[in-house]
């Protein structure tokens, strides 16, 4: 079994001729220019993606230096909260009787 390629087929044989002169036709300057295109719109993308995975990232360190802010002020105010409660019981407690139960509760 021969093989023939679409270049060489009897049928084709004036669009063989045109297919070997575009296998030896060197690159034009449109070629190259279209190349040259390609390259830069990959570069101008490459561009792009680093740009927003930077911007992911410093959101990334905003968002976690803000919870960390949070909670350190979420347990401060927890923490003065149970110290004011911890003054007010034992200002208001005269030692003469047990706290009333809604008193003893205790938190961590």
């Amino acid at each position: 079994a021969q093989q023939r390629s679409s270049c060489r087929t009897p049928l084709l044989l004036q669009a063989g001729a045109a297919c070997s002169r575009e296998i030896q036709k060197p690159r034009s300057s449109d070629d190259s220019e279209t190349i040259k295109l390609e390259h830069d719109s990959s570069a101008e993308q490459r561009l792009v993606l680093a740009a927003d995975k930077q911007r992911r990232e410093s959101y990334e360190e905003k968002r976690n230096a803000f919870e960390s802010y949070a909670d350190e002020e979420n347990d401060e105010q927890n923490e003065r909260a149970r110290e004011s409660t911890e003054q007010w019981r034992e200002f208001h407690h005269d030692g003469s009787h047990d706290p009333p139960h809604e008193y003893n509760h205790h938190t961590v």
